[in-house]
């Protein structure tokens, strides 16, 4: 017996909160008890960064999708030169 997916459409989810977090979860709990499989469709980036901050991302499968250009840019450091410390003088 092959489970159902359900697919959720997440295009109107314009803000969303923990809240929403813990009623996807919730969602995706119930469907599993009934054998079923949660899918989210049209997951804003900001969305799925939070399921991924709030620890969620494993269970509710999904991962952020930021290129690896972009997570090079945002851990970047650069360095322009030394400061000077006048307590070291």
């Amino acid at each position: 017996m092959r489970s159902a997916k359900i697919h959720l459409d997440c295009g109107q989810l314009r803000e969303p909160t923990a809240a929403s977090i813990d009623q996807i979860a919730r969602l995706q709990l119930a469907l599993r008890r009934r054998g079923c499989k949660l899918e989210l469709r049209n997951a804003d980036p900001y969305l799925l960064e939070l399921i991924g901050f709030v620890g969620l991302g494993a269970v509710l499968r999904v991962e952020s999708r930021r290129q690896s250009k972009q997570r090079k840019q945002l851990c970047r450091v650069e360095e322009e030169g030394e400061l000077d410390d006048p307590a070291i003088g």
